[in-house]
C-alpha cells in the first residue's frame, strides 16, 4: 500500500471530522446564518420570539441575536476548527429550539433541524479531530 493511502487510512476519522466539521459549519453559515446576522433587530426579535414557546418570553432581540450569532460565527469557528465545542454547544442549542418550535407548531419540519443538532452533538462529544486550529492550539495529551 501507498505511503499516502497508509497515512489516509490512519487518519479516516480525523478526515471524517473535518469534512463533518467543514460541510455543516459551511451550511449553516450560508443557508440560515449569514441571512440573520445581517438581518438586523427586526429580524432578530422575530426568531428570538420563538424562545416564547419554551416559556422564555423576555428579551426577544437578544435571543435572536444569538441564534443569529450562533448561526454564522459557530458556524464559521466549526468550518477552521477553532473552539470547536463552544460553537458546537451553541449550535445544538439553536437546532434544539428551532426543532422544537416545529414540533409544537405544525409549521415546517423539523428534519433539517433534528439532522444539524445530531451532527452538532456529535461534534460535542468527539471534538475537532486532528484537522484543526483546536488541536494545533489546545491539544492535551
Amino acid at each position: 500500500m501507498p505511503s499516502f493511502m497508509k497515512n489516509l487510512y490512519s487518519n479516516r476519522i480525523d478526515f471524517g471530522l473535518l469534512l463533518l466539521r467543514s460541510v455543516s459549519g459551511y451550511m449553516i453559515l450560508v443557508n440560515h446564518g449569514y441571512d440573520k446576522i445581517v438581518a438586523g433587530a427586526e429580524k432578530w426579535e422575530k426568531v428570538g420570539g420563538a424562545m416564547a414557546r419554551l416559556g422564555i418570553d423576555f428579551f426577544p432581540v437578544f435571543w435572536g441575536f444569538m441564534a443569529a450569532f450562533s448561526e454564522s460565527f459557530a458556524g464559521a469557528f466549526l468550518i477552521i476548527g477553532l473552539f470547536t465545542i463552544p460553537a458546537s454547544f451553541l449550535l445544538s442549542m439553536t437546532m434544539f429550539v428551532a426543532a422544537y418550535g416545529h414540533l409544537v407548531t405544525g409549521k415546517g419540519s423539523p428534519e433539517m433541524a433534528l439532522i444539524y443538532g445530531a451532527v452538532y452533538l456529535t461534534l460535542l462529544v468527539v471534538g475537532p479531530g486532528k484537522f484543526s486550529l483546536d488541536w494545533k492550539f489546545f491539544k492535551q495529551e
